[in-house]
């Protein structure tokens, strides 16, 4: 039952099912130590004066009380990637040579290798390999998200709930002779005609002027086709005329185009709620207006602390991001999506939902809406859906 679980039953919940935890446990059995220190910490409930860290609406009248399917909302604070790779690192071998103290020598000419004393090998032959690495948002902030953790919101689940998914597609035209001039260029490039890209596009126009065979068209037609491609027929014809134009006019055909739909693409996700609050007394009310704040205040950068100093406002730091869940019966739920973690980028209060400016005796609106406008910090993949994060349900 809810009410056997105690105040901190969500939070407990959401660490025990975190990779955080599995971390631990794991380390813990590997070095031989206590589980105990494994274990839940509570944490502390006092949150901007208000003596909450964890909001919870309605508030249930008894001990037993079921409030329904809810909608939980962890506050994480934003952590950027370390260092200077923006959350991708590029490796390289056989790009640079370093001298025997590990500094920086200059670059390794084509042909070239190196002993494993770092000493050039005469006539050795090498190839650049590069490797990356890149870490996402959401995996990066996934990792210690409780201690990072802020406070947490439970609401009722909203009236209407809907996820969509999307990718970006997009035409694509590429006609025979630009698969030509492709294919010339790939083969040049390959075949190590030269030092550069600029040698193999020379060959690929060189190929074109040359060896190019169209069938249907005359010789005068193929010639100007060749022209044009090179470059060749642009002061003779002006910087309006292309190849198309000029086997149109000469033929009557164009070329095909071998329309076709690529891929483009992946979107972000977003997510639009709709919660009312109907107060039922003072407590509520307290619960309510914190909720509120809490919410603008974590979607709002940071222009550091107004101290006077001179670096006020220079730099302005990312806002809280937020770990959505849908729950029911205090475990996530069977069916609905799952979530990565996302940032509020849109919110709305109406204070007179009730149609008119009605409040209680302390102030407190009798019905207000709130709207809010969550949005993925990364795309969802085919691969996530084979992890677990994406829960028992639909998935993400």
């Amino acid at each position: 039952m809810l009410g056997n679980l105690g105040p901190d039953y969500a939070a407990e919940e959401t660490y025990y099912a975190s990779q955080e935890y599995k971390d631990k446990v794991t380390e813990a059995i590997k070095n031989g130590t206590s589980l105990k220190d494994t274990a839940f910490k509570k944490p502390s409930r006092s949150f901007g004066g208000s003596g909450r860290k964890f909001f919870k609406y309605p508030i249930e009248n008894s001990m037993g009380e079921k409030t329904g399917d809810r909608l939980l909302i962890k506050c994480v604070e934003f952590e950027p990637p370390t260092g200077t790779n923006a959350g991708l690192s590029v490796t390289t071998e056989n790009l640079f040579k370093y001298d025997s103290d590990g500094n920086y020598a200059g670059i390794l000419k084509e042909g070239t290798a190196l002993n494993e004393k770092g000493e050039t090998i005469v006539g050795g032959k090498t190839k650049i390999k590069l490797g990356f690495e890149t870490t996402d948002a959401n995996s990066r902030l996934s990792k210690d998200m409780n201690s990072r953790t802020k406070y947490m919101i439970e609401l009722p689940i909203p009236q209407d709930i809907t996820d969509s998914n999307s990718v970006t597609w997009g035409e694509d035209r590429m006609n025979v002779l630009e698969l030509a001039a492709l294919n010339v260029a790939q083969t040049a490039m390959a075949g190590n005609i030269g030092e550069g890209v600029v040698q193999s596009a020379e060959a690929a126009v060189t190929a074109l002027n040359t060896g190019v065979e169209i069938p249907g068209l005359t010789a005068d037609t193929q010639a100007a086709v060749r022209a044009a491609l090179s470059g060749a027929a642009i002061g003779a014809l002006g910087s309006n005329v292309s190849a198309r134009s000029v086997i149109s006019r000469s033929t009557g055909q164009i070329l095909n185009n071998n329309l076709e739909l690529l891929f483009q693409g992946v979107n972000l996700r977003s997510f639009p709620f709709s919660i009312t609050f109907s107060p039922r007394g003072p407590e509520e009310s307290k619960v309510v207006k914190d909720i509120i704040r809490s919410l603008k205040m974590s979607m709002a950068p940071k222009a550091g602390e107004f101290d006077g100093s001179a670096s006020q406002g220079i730099f302005l730091k990312s806002p809280d991001v937020f770990q959505l869940r849908y729950m029911k019966d205090d475990v996530d739920h069977p069916f609905l999506n799952s979530f990565k973690l996302c940032a509020l980028t849109g919110m709305s209060v109406n204070y007179t939902n009730a149609g008119t400016y009605t409040t209680y005796e302390d102030g407190t609106p009798v019905n207000i809406r709130m709207n809010l406008t969550f949005k993925e910090l990364n795309p969802i993949y085919h691969e996530d859906y084979l992890q677990p994060a994406a829960g028992f349900g639909v998935g993400y």
